[in-house]
């Protein structure tokens, strides 16, 4: 089943304003997604750049966000893992300079548990289980270009 994910910030395919990247505040963009089909018990919400050189780099990843939440900011009970960075949390747009602009691909999944079990910490384990547990999804893609 697809859901929608919005920005108030950007348009899907659109520019993300610089205040949500690392030339500027790096601040993770308000968002907004449908309610879940029935049977969601919580959410999932990662963003990823699939145009880094090195291949898929992951920005962003928060879960056990509650299924009554259908914004970010939430209620901030969620969970984070590491990002691509080593940070845990949100970390903004910043491709290498003189390359095209990058896609940023923002992902919800609804899931149909709580609490996700990880194996581990890192992002392997959550596409684990959301190959398991997903029940639905909606993406909002934000494009990013340094000079």
């Amino acid at each position: 089943m697809a859901m929608t994910l919005t920005s108030p910030a950007f348009l899907d395919g659109g520019i993300i304003p610089t205040q949500f990247t690392c030339d500027g505040d790096n601040l993770p963009p308000p968002l907004h997604w449908s309610p879940g089909p029935g049977g969601t018990l919580s959410f999932v919400l990662t963003m990823e750049d699939p145009d880094a050189p090195g291949g898929d780099f992951t920005h962003w990843v928060l879960y056990d966000i509650p299924a009554q939440d259908t914004q970010w900011p939430g209620d901030g009970s969620s969970k984070t893992l590491r990002n691509s960075f080593g940070n845990s949390g949100y970390g903004g747009p910043c491709p290498p300079a003189g390359d095209d602009p990058h896609r940023y691909i923002l992902s919800i999944h609804a899931v149909d548990v709580r609490y996700l079990e990880l194996a581990g910490e890192r992002v392997p384990d959550l596409r684990a289980a959301l190959a398991e547990h997903s029940i639905a999804r909606g993406q909002l893609i934000g494009r990013y270009g340094r000079r």
